[in-house]
């Protein structure tokens, strides 16, 4: 093989790569641990867990996951998430891949509202990264949603009972098209779907117009208490 051959070959590869590198970029995987987290859902609902049968069941939650060993004191008594207008963080804001299905996140102030059948997620992922890079606390009132912004924050009601919290999406998942929302567990205990595991519930994103509106409101109740 003679020498304008070789490099002719070795030009050709060298593009080859770079172009799988650009292409690459263009739809982020999730990291391994949501991949595995999704396939426990998947593999937990088509088992049947959160069925009406094993909804009797104290925690049907996805498997190898549950409550705390120990509830701390006061959970239920957990203010909701403040909302806030904050930056969209550039990595969770690209689409990604995950169990051969593509999600593209929102990225502008669009309304969103969705129902459906949420669940929860606890001690197995405690402490752990979540898509927004902070830990997991499953004693705070957050949310993993699969296209909401990151950081975002929505209004999440149980459809049978009318609670409502107010939490704030730093992760990714559920990646199952049974499933709209995976709530922290003291959001879930707020809403009183603990036991059954999932629940018939409401997502509406808080849009920046209500987000002021609320933060506007918290300012004033301190003048309204002085004044009282």
């Amino acid at each position: 093989m003679d020498f304008a051959l070789s490099a002719s070959l070795i030009c050709r590869a060298g593009l080859l790569v770079l172009a799988v590198a650009v292409s690459a970029c263009s739809t982020v995987s999730v990291p391994e641990r949501d991949e595995g987290r999704a396939r426990e859902q998947a593999a937990t609902t088509s088992s049947g867990a959160g069925s009406s049968s094993n909804a009797k069941r104290a925690g049907a939650y996805y498997q190898d996951d549950g409550p705390p060993d120990r509830v701390p004191p006061g959970l239920l008594n957990t203010p909701d998430a403040d909302p806030k207008v904050e930056p969209y963080l550039r990595g969770p804001s690209k689409p990604y891949t995950v169990m051969d299905q593509t999600f593209v996140p929102i990225t502008d102030a669009r309304p969103y509202v969705q129902r459906g059948v949420g669940s929860w997620y606890g001690r197995k992922y405690h402490g752990r990264k979540t898509a927004s890079g902070e830990p997991y606390d499953m004693f705070a009132m957050s949310a993993a949603h699969p296209i909401l912004p990151i950081p975002s924050y929505a209004r999440v009601t149980h459809l049978r009972n009318g609670r409502q919290v107010i939490v704030r999406i730093n992760d990714r998942g559920p990646f199952i098209a049974s499933r709209i929302i995976d709530l922290s567990y003291a959001a879930a205990l707020k809403l009183d779907m603990v036991r059954g595991g999932s629940a018939e519930l409401e997502v509406e994103r808080l849009l920046p117009d209500e987000i002021a509106r609320l933060q506007a409101a918290k300012r004033a109740l301190p003048l309204q208490s002085q004044e009282r």
